[in-house]
């Protein structure tokens, strides 16, 4: 039973890192209409810049935290006004290649700058101790990484479904152009909504960089991880990305833990059970 329950405990750790990354990927694919093939690109820009603050200038896990989202929505707002803005509502295919090609831009500058080699996010003591939480020892870092998915699951609920931010969203979304000729600024909330979801992505890789290292190919390595996951919870349903990540999370876990000579076959031959069963994810809407 003890084993059962660290598993689980693991596995709902590992779950909750994966929703905070996938779930900016949800929001611009469900609610933006577009496929952002470089979301882990953006997630892998929080992880260095974390990185770079929290070891090498030596100022603490928590400005590493606030300095790596900011840091990341400021480098990333001239890619929407420039480069995004050019592709909402435009066939996939070109979203696709303009997305990937961000991806090996990030990825070359990334080795240029830094160099091929992981990087390392320090702990602060609080976090790396041990915490007794009754059947088990739990590093703080984990119950700090379930928190945090939590707090980010009920605040982009209350946002999408109860602000005047999330009326105008699903407005521009069901219908832009009426939307903009009653007066709603929409390359605003756009850019907002985009700026969101770079928010999340470089939070959770910060956070999540000890189930998920920061290396310079983190963008390639699992892009199709977290696209599997916004397309087993159905895109833009914050319920069905979390109910995904949960389940994805606690079958790699309990696969790996099992049988490790099996590597990733668990995880995938669930993806393609879930995906011929529910076509559109769990909780994904017709387009």
């Amino acid at each position: 039973m003890q084993t059962i329950l660290s598993v689980a405990t693991d596995a709902f750790a590992y779950g909750m890192v994966l929703f905070i990354i996938s779930i900016g990927l949800s929001m611009t694919m469900g609610l933006m209409r577009v496929v952002n093939l470089a979301h882990g690109a953006f997630a892998m820009i929080g992880g260095y810049i974390a990185s770079y603050v929290a070891r090498d200038l030596g100022w603490g896990y928590a400005p590493a935290i606030v300095l790596a989202v900011a840091g990341t929505i400021l480098l990333c707002a001239p890619l929407e006004r420039f480069l995004y803005r050019r592709i909402y509502g435009k066939p996939e295919l070109l979203q696709v290649l303009l997305t990937i090609g961000i991806t090996f831009c990030v990825i070359g500058i990334t080795n240029y700058f830094f160099g091929p080699t992981l990087k390392t996010i320090p702990l602060p003591s609080v976090l790396a101790q041990p915490v007794d939480i009754g059947f088990r020892t739990l590093a703080g870092h984990r119950i700090f990484v379930i928190a945090c998915g939590i707090a980010v699951a009920a605040a982009l609920w209350f946002l999408i479904e109860r602000t005047a931010f999330g009326i105008k969203l699903r407005a521009t979304v069901d219908n832009a152009a009426m939307t903009d000729a009653l007066g709603v600024r929409t390359p605003t909330i756009y850019a907002v909504a985009f700026a969101i979801a770079v928010g999340l992505a470089a939070f959770g890789g910060v956070i999540g960089a000890e189930f998920l290292p920061v290396e310079p190919y983190y963008a390639l390595r699992y892009m199709v991880l977290f696209l599997v996951v916004v397309t087993v919870g159905g895109a833009g349903s914050i319920l069905g990305t979390v109910v995904a990540c949960l389940a994805l999370g606690a079958i790699d876990t309990v696969g790996r833990y099992l049988m490790p000579e099996f590597g990733n076959f668990f995880f995938y031959a669930a993806v393609i059970a879930i995906v011929s069963a529910f076509p559109r994810g769990f909780f994904g809407r017709a387009q």
